[in-house]
């Protein structure tokens, strides 16, 4: 098989990088590269704001920032995600919510998610899983009846389409971007948030930069911590974001091709390849069985793993101990449970590492061992 890791850096990245440095200035206060970087991802997404900051961690925290939740209020989400997607919210002092889960792909569920909505509830956050299309328009009608902040991470999930247009990020009231070292695109570690909303891209611009106005001189209008991107950063990210559309078409090529290709195959829940943008390929198996798959494909040289996480967020060891100091402050009991992630994580969700440089014959590899593996011999039919 290919490097699992993809990875599409070469001439136009060092070139960049070498423009900054000779420039001599590597901060993005006073520099050009951080600035342009935001022009051309809302130029691309077709909305009014982008903020850049460190990375899609702190663009998750600079989004929980927007929402502006007090001391103790909630905030819903998934527990199949990065822990990326619920630290800002305890950083807020806000209380992590789980939602259960669709079975079919790991996104939210916006039945659970309404169930949970109650009095102290501020937000959701919503996580386009694996490159998959969560519910967005759905998740935007519940914020919208319940006066609550829609934010989407997109991680995952550049260039992901929504069914009724335009790309994830866009249809909650503020989405998160990632360019950590293996997502699609790379600066090493690098964030940005995108919103049409004026007032929370100036928050969230203001949190980023220590609360500084710097239109007001050495005067700080909030709180806020540095969570600045360098010049460095953003020049690599821009060489990057101009790779992006065929990164994305080449991982939708051959993810296509293996969809196809499993259509025959009994005891699989095939992902919708609608508007996926691929970052890894899903795959469910109903009747479990998910970490035997798993070995065999790894035996096979073809890079997988069941479950995702070990655990989902739920059920994580941090529930257990302190959050801050000897305090459990914000939380004020256990976390509940959500039987369609858990069981996902612990049988039925199998993922493929997947990048743009995979070819015909890797998708016939994969096809190879997962028809192996799933195929009762003709003794056990």
């Amino acid at each position: 098989m290919a490097e699992p890791d993809g990875r599409t850096l070469g001439d136009e990245e060092v070139a960049a990088a070498e423009r900054v440095i000779r420039s001599g200035m590597l901060s993005s206060v006073w520099g050009t590269e951080a600035r342009a970087l935001e022009g051309e991802v809302a130029a691309m997404y077709g909305v009014r704001h982008a903020i850049s900051c460190s990375s899609g961690t702190a663009a998750l925290h600079l989004a929980v920032v927007a929402a502006a939740p007090d001391p103790g209020d909630e905030i819903i989400t998934t527990p199949i995600t990065d822990f990326g997607t619920v630290a800002p919210i305890l950083a807020q002092n806000a209380v992590p919510v789980f939602a259960d889960v669709d079975p079919a792909d790991g996104n939210l569920d916006p039945e659970a998610v309404e169930r949970l909505i109650g009095p102290r509830t501020k937000a959701i956050t919503a996580v386009h899983l694996f490159g998959a299309p969560a519910k967005a328009g759905a998740l935007r009608e519940l914020a919208d009846e319940h006066g609550l902040t829609l934010v989407e991470d997109c991680a995952q999930a550049w260039l992901t389409e929504l069914p009724g247009g335009g790309y994830a990020g866009t249809a909650g009231h503020v989405g998160t971007l990632s360019l950590q070292q293996w997502k699609h695109i790379t600066c090493g570690d690098g964030g940005l948030t995108i919103t049409d909303d004026d007032a929370m891209a100036r928050a969230m611009r203001l949190f980023a930069d220590k609360g500084w106005d710097r239109a007001a001189g050495r005067s700080h209008a909030g709180l806020g911590l540095n969570y600045r991107m360098t010049e460095l950063q953003a020049a690599v990210a821009r060489a990057q974001l101009a790779k992006l559309p065929g990164v994305v078409a080449s991982r939708r090529g051959t993810a296509v091709q293996l969809v196809e290709a499993l259509k025959g195959l009994d005891g699989v829940r095939l992902p919708r390849p609608d508007g996926h943008a691929w970052w890894l390929f899903p795959l469910v198996l109903p009747g479990g069985g998910a970490p035997g798959v798993a070995a065999e494909l790894r035996q096979a040289g073809i890079p997988a793993r069941a479950g995702y996480l070990n655990e989902p967020l739920n059920r994580a060891p941090i529930w257990d101990g302190p959050i801050y100091g000897r305090s459990r402050y914000p939380l004020t009991g256990p976390m509940a449970a959500c039987p369609q992630a858990e069981r996902m994580v612990a049988e039925t969700l199998l993922v493929i590492d997947w990048n743009e440089h995979y070819t015909a014959e890797h998708v016939e590899a994969v096809v190879t061992v997962l028809y192996q593996a799933l195929t009762p011999p003709p003794s056990a039919r």
